[in-house]
Parts: structure tokens; sequence; C-alpha cells
């Protein structure tokens, strides 16, 4: 997969938007005793039963913050280049890979490592992990990322 970012329109506020990010999780834990796991959330909203006010706000949230975001600013430039089935097979490996690993990234590598989780740990550094091996193998070995 090939994700062009320009770096050189990057700026700091990358910093702000991860301080926000921050704290919402801290208010969720302490507030409701909820871990703010994106992929927990996102399916805990496939089962209607088991929405909440919160999980919606949350995922909104994360829906209009660029929006918000290129109001004041622009956002940077950013192009895929890689075909629609490839993208869609990453994602369900992706997706099979939170529920084998029982979370996310945000959720083991944000919540959990801040928590001293021990579990989370081992989990972030497998996604990690597995991440660059995925990179060497299809830029060295099959030339395809």
């Amino acid at each position: 997969m090939s994700i062009q970012i320009d770096w050189q329109v990057f700026t700091p506020i990358s910093l702000v938007g991860g301080l926000i990010l921050g704290v919402a999780t801290v208010i969720l834990l302490l507030g409701i005793g909820r871990i703010a796991g994106i992929s927990g959330i996102a399916s805990s909203l496939l089962q209607p039963k088991k929405v909440e006010l919160w999980q919606v706000l949350f995922i909104l949230g994360l829906i209009i913050s660029p929006l918000l975001y290129q109001l004041f600013a622009t956002l940077p430039a950013m192009e895929v280049t890689d075909s629609l089935p490839l993208l869609i097979a990453a994602g369900l490996i992706v997706g099979f890979g939170t529920r084998l690993g029982s979370g996310c990234t945000s959720g083991h590598g944000i919540c959990g490592n801040a928590r001293l989780s021990p579990r989370s740990m081992v989990a972030t550094v497998t996604f990690i992990g597995f991440g660059i091996l995925t990179v060497y193998i299809g830029r060295q070995l099959l030339g395809v990322l």
C-alpha cells in the first residue's frame, strides 16, 4: 500500500490532536471506566442492543474532527495509489488480527500501555513487529509496497 504524505506542510498541530485524544481517553476511563478502543466501540455500534450514546459521540468526533480542522487549515495532501481489492483485503486482515488480539492498536497501544497492562504491551510489540515484517516482505522481497 502506498500512502504519500506531504511532510513539507506538516505542522505540530498533531501534538494538539494527541493531547486531545489522551485527555478524552482519560476522561472515558476515569468517568465511566471504559477503554477507548476503536474496534470495540465500532463493533458495539453494529450490535444495536449494546449501543450507548458515548460510543456514537466518540465515532462522530473521529469523523467530524478533520472537517473542523479544515475550517482553519488545509489538510495535508494524501494520495492512495493502491487498488481497492488490496485495501479491502488489508482491512479484513487487520480486522482478523484485532479479533485475534482481543483489541486494536488504540485499545492496547494507547489505553492498555498507559495502564501498564502486560497483555497490551505484548500486543503492541506484536502489532509493530508484524507491521515492520509486512513492510519488509512487501518492499524488499516482493516489491509490491
